[in-house]
């Protein structure tokens, strides 16, 4: 189990998060979704004892990362596939990473073969890798101390298609045999198909946390018009307001039978009214994060 409760970290005046709080809970994945410096990363950081709060904790199995012993054994992490030695081979690394953790020498060849890392893999230096292969490298030492949680931020980077599909059985089968899975992504398509609960942040602070199928089921309606503009006036005038997709429709926080009153008393065509959880959870994200990436990038 992973516990954050009320945390905070400041640099100088600037609040990177704001009184983050969520539960990960044993035999689920939890997605962890928000904007480029939403606070993703710096959360996760926290939780894993490398960067120290300026208020709140952050327990793993009960217990603050830096008081666990031999952490590896308890907690999986992945937070940069690039952080890796690279003159050593994959089985160096792993065979270091086995000897620190008092794991036996002879679980390094599975735990690379369980992530897709061969014996010729294995034998070469870590700076001729792919990053696809860093991050399976990356996932083998999580993997590795057979940890009952899991801290992965953006373990997806650089897998193709069948690697992406691979790594979401992975996640999948961690959590059904009880682990805890924490996982930060960009491809929320993935995050979508393995998640059971999300927690989104925007500007720092967490905006909306739940299990997954209930944030679908609450995202509102999805529509889309012949004359969108004619479509906006007749909402407006309803006292109805829409959050642009990427597709050019419309999500607004109204059920369908007002919304299409609104249109047909303004006379306008649609061509589409859903729910707007059967657009995804892209839609959601859009909606819930909507103008903080540009204002983060603008600080």
């Amino acid at each position: 189990m992973i516990r954050v409760e009320h945390l905070s970290k400041r640099y100088g005046s600037h609040p990177a998060v704001e009184d983050v709080s969520f539960t990960c809970e044993p035999g689920t994945v939890t997605g962890f979704l928000g904007p480029n410096g939403a606070g993703k990363s710096t959360t996760m950081r926290m939780i894993c004892g490398l960067t120290p709060p300026t208020a709140g904790a952050a327990t793993v199995c009960g217990v603050p990362y830096r008081r666990l012993g031999n952490p590896g054994r308890r907690i999986g992490v992945l937070l940069d596939a690039s952080a890796q030695h690279g003159g050593r081979t994959g089985r160096e690394v792993l065979g270091l990473a086995a000897l620190t953790m008092g794991v036996g020498a002879a679980q390094v060849m599975p735990t690379l073969n369980r992530v897709g890392l061969n014996a010729t893999a294995a034998r070469r230096r870590v700076k001729r890798y792919s990053l696809g292969m860093r991050q399976r490298l990356g996932q083998a030492h999580a993997l590795l101390g057979d940890p009952a949680v899991l801290v992965l931020d953006e373990p997806a980077n650089g897998l193709d298609p069948e690697g992406i599909f691979w790594m979401r059985g992975l996640l999948r089968g961690f959590a059904d045999r009880g682990g805890t899975v924490l996982l930060s992504s960009h491809l929320l398509r993935e995050v979508e198909a393995v998640a059971d609960h999300l927690v989104v942040i925007g500007g720092g602070r967490v905006v909306a946390q739940g299990a997954r199928d209930d944030l679908l089921a609450s995202a509102g309606t999805m529509v889309r018009a012949l004359d969108q503009a004619a479509l906006a006036a007749a909402l407006g005038r309803a006292g109805l307001t829409g959050t642009p997709t990427t597709d050019g429709g419309v999500v607004v926080r109204a059920d369908a039978e007002a919304i299409g009153r609104a249109a047909a008393a303004a006379g306008v065509v649609l061509l589409e009214l859903r729910p707007a959880g059967s657009g995804g959870l892209e839609q959601i994200f859009l909606e819930l994060t909507a103008g903080e990436s540009v204002r983060e990038a603008v600080r």
